[in-house]
């Protein structure tokens, strides 16, 4: 027994509500950034369960999970603009793709070395998704594989710091000698933009009730149309595999549509929070201690794995390390970090293409996933 009742909608949806709060006040400060606003959220809701203040189980935590994270889907992809991915990618687009081979490779190559147990087919599709894509593309795999609530947050928690990890290894790479000592390196702090005006990353998006309510509207009728189609076709269990396929089909057959609209990814954010907090009072802490180190070695390996093919192919074909680096950041830490990692080097013609290709990351990576996890389900 718990000492919210299960049934009770007002206290857990408060509380919900405040875990999300607490992830994105973590995001946005600079110290509890360096950490992730998901761990803080899956930290304590998972605390909050196994001490007995929230329920393990809720309809509450049943509704988020099966409708509210097809409904983020949508909004976090319509602004997945192919055509200007292609266009502002430039040399960092094709060292993407050998990354995300790197991924790929090491994915399935660490599922046959390390002992994974029942999961393991399903962690390396999500992993694999996670690091060509992001955390939105974790949670859209795992729908699809149908993790527990409990396998969820171990593979998650055991992910999280290993992205740290990759992410100082990024940050560290352009000043190593021996790195620059093999693969070149023209260092283009001081290059001119490239000419594509960059959003101003500062201005907030301000809230507009009619955008708000028409990207939902899109939403729902693009998840019941999407799940339609994938019961017709007889995939039933892929819709959100058909629910990515159809918003980006959208996004990019009307672009200047879509993008007109603000505030549709911050929504699709707060939906992916609250579903993040009922992870975390979903887990059985007992479950979670048990499994997490394999994960982690096994999310090391792909990340590494990652490291080596991409930087034996850029000595192979001399690619620039700052494109280098960057196509890496967009693949396995996101837009933002790789955009980050860019400005924080002066490479300013390489910001849009960070944040461009990071963006091709999101749309790819569940097809992908999907792919390495169907593969691997064949050998068991």
């Amino acid at each position: 027994m718990s000492l919210i009742a299960p049934d009770n909608i007002f206290a857990l949806g408060g509380l919900i509500f405040g875990l999300s709060c607490l992830g994105f006040w973590a995001d946005n400060h600079r110290i509890a950034r360096k950490v992730s606003g998901v761990v803080f959220v899956i930290t304590i809701g998972l605390i909050l369960s196994n001490i007995g203040i929230t329920p393990l189980t809720s309809p509450t935590y049943d509704f988020i999970g099966k409708y509210l994270v097809p409904l983020a889907i949508p909004l976090l992809l319509f602004r997945a603009n192919l055509r200007k991915v292609f266009v502002e990618g430039g040399f960092v687009l094709p060292i993407f793709f050998i990354g995300a081979l790197g991924v790929c490779v090491g994915a399935i190559l660490g599922f046959f070395i390390f002992h994974l147990g029942e999961i393991g087919a399903k962690v390396a599709g999500i992993y694999t998704g996670a690091w060509i894509g992001g955390v939105v593309n974790f949670v859209a795999i795992s729908q699809v594989v149908e993790l527990t609530p409990e396998q969820f947050s171990v593979a998650i928690s055991a992910s999280s710091p290993v992205s740290v990890l990759g992410l100082i290894v990024l940050a560290a790479l352009p000043s190593l000698a021996i790195v620059q000592k093999y693969i070149p390196y023209k260092n283009p702090t001081n290059l001119p933009s490239d000419g594509v005006s960059n959003q101003d990353e500062s201005q907030k998006p301000k809230f507009n009730a009619l955008h708000i309510t028409t990207v939902l509207t899109l939403s729902f009728f693009i998840c019941d149309f999407s799940t339609r189609l994938a019961e017709w076709v007889g995939f039933g269990h892929y819709s959100i595999f058909f629910i990515t396929l159809v918003t980006v089909v959208l996004a990019n057959l009307a672009p200047k549509f879509f993008s007109r609209f603000e505030g549709d990814f911050q929504l699709g954010m707060v939906l992916m929070y609250m579903f993040f907090a009922v992870i975390g009072s979903s887990t059985d802490a007992l479950a979670f201690v048990s499994l997490a180190p394999i994960f982690f070695v096994f999310g090391l390996f792909i990340i590494f794995t990652h490291f080596i093919i991409l930087l034996l192919c850029a000595k192979l074909f001399k690619f620039d390390l700052a494109e280098t680096v960057v196509a890496s950041a967009a693949a396995i830490v996101g837009p933002a970090p790789a955009a980050a990692i860019a400005a924080s080097n002066g490479w300013k013609n390489l910001i849009t293409p960070a944040v461009t290709i990071g963006i091709l990351g999101y749309v790819i990576a569940n097809f992908v996933g999907i792919a390495v996890y169907r593969l691997l389900a064949l050998t068991l």
